[in-house]
């Protein structure tokens, strides 16, 4: 079982091109990276096991990464999937 995971990731000015481009290449439990408005300038999707520490991954994972600034995580649960039929 997995648990899907957001960070919002706020990059030093001119690299959230280079930020987004690291965590798809290097990270593995990525799942998808979008460009956001607002206050962060990127959004990561990350699927982890759920036995696996959210908070050891965020700050040792991902905040390490080359370039990055401060990050904001959602934690999700019971997700609502589509069930086929409409």
């Amino acid at each position: 079982m997995m648990t899907a995971i957001f960070v919002f990731i706020k990059c030093e000015l001119g690299h959230a091109n280079d930020v987004a481009a690291d965590i798809v290449d290097n990270v593995a439990k990525v799942s998808e990276v979008y460009s956001t408005s607002g206050q962060y300038d990127l959004l990561a999707k990350f699927n982890l096991h759920k036995d696996e520490d959210i908070g050891t991954f965020v700050t040792r994972v991902v905040q390490t990464r080359p370039h990055i600034r401060d990050t904001f995580t959602v934690i999700t649960f019971s997700p609502f999937l589509p069930t086929g039929g409409q």
